[in-house]
């Protein structure tokens, strides 16, 4: 294949599948789709320059803010020419006007570019967003509540829920006050210097100014949560959309599924990469048809341990008996309980390692203590704990080991003995099947009695940077 027919076919399928399905030209304010933009564009494309990507010919600015309470256009407002009665139309005429002045020729705006009575358009739309954001050549952000930068931090925007992926997908941003007036006289104010906007942008927000240069993937969920745990939406289910771009995940969009359920299902999709970071939260689980091991929002991450994690990954797969993921299993014993009516109280102690001591609470006592509380204390009906490590590594060599790390992090598991058995009988042969006394004693499966999150332990005699390498078989696969 020649250079120009690898150009142009590059350009085609970015314009395609990369840029936002409608767009506005702003030379006589129409709405244009892909094959528009294909159009005015293509004579652009280089013939021979083989560093050519096709975000240097289609240029688009992009709009971010607070949607009024009523009065932004619509699609239908901007068919049907009468957009320009409503309070949002002169803020969408001031942004086509700053577009202009950066020489763009196309702009969107999510009031009026998606047809949101198109199921279609409006799920492509939503699942697009952040890359439609991150493709811009400039997003233009409007601050109506704040006339200085002083009183940025306190401006609505930094608190709504899809205004965190619109400010960490696009390359360049330009804020603007109230009134219109720039920010700063830079053309780009997401800037690599610690400039004054960079550090008002890391107080307003939380996040770092590193992280403010943001790669997006399912990965660092722990802390990546915590920037939208403070933020809100107007639609429940938003909370779990407006983070799909940030992890790299994709989910259908389903208005009516609510709140719980769409989170529920991006945990799910974050889950699939492996990262152990998205363990590190605590409180209530949410209501989940088969696990335990899902958080109810991003609120869960909020002071959540700081915990570190390496690149390993581990394999989580959501089944009917709950979130199948293999855990380092170390044994725990009962050096001391209390229950008292509400909570149960326990010191368990690791026999492979005596100076971990683990003091533990839990509100759930159904996954603490049988039915009978007066049988807890015999060894017939006493439970037996485990510690289920999740960032450990697998080391291949002339054989496989585990490796645990001086600062390690698990779930405190549970099971129970199974008091009774099928009746059963011995006969000597049953066409050739090999026959096998009766168990003395059979466990339900392990089970997650923490109420969320991980439990930070320390194995004092390994060193800061090493790990103790134990054998695979304390490695097994636990439902969560």
């Amino acid at each position: 294949m020649n250079q120009e027919e690898s150009n142009l076919d590059k350009f085609e399928r970015y314009v395609m599948n990369n840029i936002p399905i409608r767009l506005i030209r702003l030379s006589d304010m129409k709405f244009v789709v892909r094959s528009d933009v294909k159009k005015h564009f293509r004579s652009s494309v280089p013939l021979e320059d083989s560093l050519y990507h096709p975000s240097e010919s289609v240029q688009y600015a992009i709009l971010s803010h607070r949607w009024l309470d009523e009065g932004e256009p619509t699609y239908d407002d901007m068919k049907a020419n009468i957009a320009e009665s409503l309070a949002g139309y002169t803020k969408l005429m001031n942004f086509c006007e700053k577009a202009r002045e950066y020489g763009m020729e196309f702009v969107w705006s999510d009031t009026c570019c998606i047809d949101k009575n198109n199921s279609t358009e409006l799920d492509e739309s939503i699942r697009s967003m952040f890359r439609w954001y991150r493709n811009s050549a400039i997003c233009i952000v409007h601050l109506a509540q704040s006339e200085t930068i002083s009183d940025v931090e306190h401006d609505e925007w930094f608190t709504r829920g899809w205004t965190l992926q619109e400010l960490l997908a696009p390359e360049k941003i330009k804020f603007f006050y109230k009134c219109w007036t720039p920010m700063t006289d830079d053309e780009d104010d997401k800037n690599m210097e610690p400039t004054e906007v960079m550090e008002t942008l890391e107080r307003a927000t939380g996040i770092s100014f590193d992280d403010l240069f943001f790669t997006p993937g399912p990965i660092r969920v722990d802390r990546r949560m915590t920037w939208a745990a403070r933020r809100k939406t107007t639609r429940a289910e938003d909370v779990a959309y407006s983070l799909m771009g940030m992890f790299d995940v994709s989910l259908q969009v389903a208005y009516g599924e609510g709140g719980d359920r769409a989170f529920c299902r991006l945990i799910e999709a974050i889950m699939q990469a492996g990262d152990p970071s998205v363990f590190n939260w605590k409180g209530q689980f949410a209501e989940h048809c088969t696990s335990r091991a899902i958080p109810q929002s991003p609120q869960s991450y909020v002071d959540c341990q700081d915990l570190e994690f390496d690149d390993e990954r581990l394999e989580m797969t959501m089944t009917s008996l709950g979130l199948r993921v293999p855990l380092a299993i170390l044994p725990l014993n009962v050096s001391w309980r209390r229950f008292d009516g509400s909570s149960t109280q326990l010191k368990l102690k690791c026999p492979l390692c005596p100076t971990i001591e683990i003091d533990f609470t839990s509100y759930d006592h159904t996954n603490v203590f049988p039915e009978d509380i007066g049988k807890a204390m015999s060894d017939e009906y006493s439970w037996v704990y485990a510690l289920g490590v999740v960032n450990y590594s697998n080391i291949e060599g002339l054989r496989e080991v585990l490796g645990i790390r001086r600062k390690s992090a698990g779930f405190i598991l549970a099971r129970k003995p199974k008091s009774t058995f099928p009746p059963g009988f011995q006969p000597s042969d049953i066409l050739g099947i090999t026959i096998v006394c009766r168990p003395e004693k059979k466990f339900t499966k392990w089970s997650l009695i923490n109420s969320g999150g991980l439990i930070a332990v320390e194995f004092p005699n390994i060193p800061e940077e090493s790990v103790v390498y134990i054998d695979p078989d304390y490695l097994q696969s636990v439902y969560l």
